[in-house]
């Protein structure tokens, strides 16, 4: 979504690195540079005029303090990156639970913000973490919404309360109150309410969901809103606010082309947090929200630590360890071990999304998008027509055998070829950096690098000549 936005502070900040003793004249540019970034990403202008003065005013302080041959441009990025991080809200919050559960959340918004698979995804999330989440499904107006809770549910395995049908008739309040019973006579520690929304704030969109609240009394109302509407979020986020209230925003379909202005416009000027966002339309696509790693984002950082999490979450301990053990041990990575990381990797969900976590993503821009996602499952095919024997040694792989293992994966042998050719060079990399030496082609500067710890059957003790000296032999000895 920031990919625009962050290409422009990208050069923005390229530019001001290219300068040695930086002046208010550069401050000045840095900042209309920002305001012209912001605006065209859609960001609200009272937003706009406020990050940009406070950031003026710093960076004017900090000039005199700056000594020579200091990185200067640092010290300005500084300042931007703190300043992105207070308009994202400062510090994430999380949802508070009940004292005595079960803890009740609310979703609401416009009809097409996402509510529906948002509950979903909030439901997996806190069940994952040894919840007991219970959906309600009281969005009784959009037709077949009941339905698709229904349907979600169960493919992640908690139970949905829907006594109506909907599709324009029910009375939600009730279906919200009674959904409230259900859960403490089951005793789920949590429900998640789905509500109706419109095309567009209306009253009868507010009566509803203000009944549902004075119904209910949730601990926790999230405001789902679509970070493609751009400049309307304000207007729609401030009616829900004076309206219905709320305590905590999502933002969804952040995976979109969209230039991303709500999400620097609305914390600041409703003074509510972002909790959460939604990255897409599968289930795992969903994250918590921190303001430090989307200012990180924008900023053209990359996100490592939430990269890091999803590898945690994806590669099976053990299997890691295992892999750990067998490369101390000094046997070879096989096609049997690449395939799980393959497997492990698709967990993670879309390369290009995990490519935009990296640092400089903005700037591959194109290679990302041109990345061939089906790449992975046309080599996952070609490793899973192999047989054990031929997984775990590649040598053994004639053409009689890679013209068998193309049919059976419905790929060319030339692919079969390719992929040996490769896997052989990396598992010969791997050797030679256990052995303490860096393959070729590897940057000059790496080979410093400590060697591998060696299995025991790999240390060779060399027998040390005795010298023909008495003397001298007898000092060796002694030593």
């Amino acid at each position: 979504m920031f990919d625009a936005l962050s290409a422009r502070f990208a050069k923005t900040f390229g530019n001001l690195r290219s300068k040695g003793k930086i002046t208010s004249s550069d401050i000045n540019s840095v900042i209309e540079e920002i305001t012209s970034a912001l605006l065209e990403a859609d960001v609200s202008k009272e937003v706009v005029d406020l990050f940009t003065e406070r950031i003026g005013l710093q960076a004017t302080a900090l000039l005199p303090t700056l000594q020579a041959g200091s990185n200067q441009a640092q010290a300005i990025f500084d300042v931007v990156n703190l300043e992105l991080i207070k308009i994202l809200g400062s510090e994430a919050r999380r949802i508070r639970f009940a004292k005595n559960p079960p803890t009740v959340i609310m979703l609401a918004g416009l009809q097409g913000a996402g509510k529906t698979t948002l509950a979903a995804k909030l439901a997996k999330y806190y069940k994952d973490q040894g919840n007991t989440p219970l959906l309600v499904a009281a969005d009784l107006q959009r037709p077949n919404a009941v339905t698709q809770l229904q349907v979600l549910g169960e493919q992640i395995g908690v139970p949905v309360f829907a006594p109506e049908q909907g599709n324009g008739s029910g009375n939600a309040v009730a279906v919200a109150r009674d959904g409230l019973a259900f859960a403490h006579s089951k005793i789920h520690n949590m429900v998640i309410v789905d509500t109706a929304g419109r095309l567009g704030v209306d009253d009868e969109l507010m009566d509803e969901a203000i009944a549902i609240r004075d119904q209910i009394k949730p601990h926790e109302i999230l405001f789902v809103i679509d970070a493609m509407i751009g400049q309307s979020a304000m207007t729609t986020a401030r009616a829900f606010d004076q309206g219905v209230g709320f305590d905590g925003l999502v933002l969804t379909k952040l995976d979109s082309d969209a230039r991303g202005g709500a999400a620097l416009s609305i914390t600041e000027v409703i003074k509510r947090p972002i909790m959460f966002v939604s990255t897409g339309e599968k289930i795992r696509d969903f994250d918590l929200f921190y303001p430090e790693r989307m200012a990180s984002r924008i900023l053209g950082l990359g996100d490592v630590a939430t990269l890091a999490e999803q590898a945690k979450k994806a590669f099976d301990p053990e299997t890691s360890a295992k892999l750990e053990e067998k490369f101390a041990r000094g046997d070879d990575f096989t096609l049997e071990d690449f395939l799980e990381q393959l497997e492990a990797m698709a967990n993670m969900g879309s390369m290009g999304k995990l490519l935009s976590m990296l640092p400089g993503a903005a700037s591959m821009k194109k290679q990302i998008e041109n990345f061939d996602e089906s790449e992975i499952v046309r080599t996952k095919a070609i490793v899973q027509s192999m047989t054990p024997q031929e997984r775990r040694d590649v040598k053994v792989l004639n053409g009689t055998r890679r013209a068998r293992i193309a049919r059976g994966s419905g790929r060319a042998v030339s692919e079969v070829n390719s992929l040996v050719e490769r896997f052989s060079a990396a598992q010969k990399a791997m050797k030679q950096m256990r052995n303490g030496s860096m393959p070729a082609g590897m940057p000059a500067g790496m080979s410093g690098m400590p060697a591998m710890p060696a299995s025991k059957s790999a240390v060779v003790h060399k027998k040390k000549s005795k010298s023909g000296n008495p003397a001298k032999r007898a000092a060796e000895e002694r030593g």
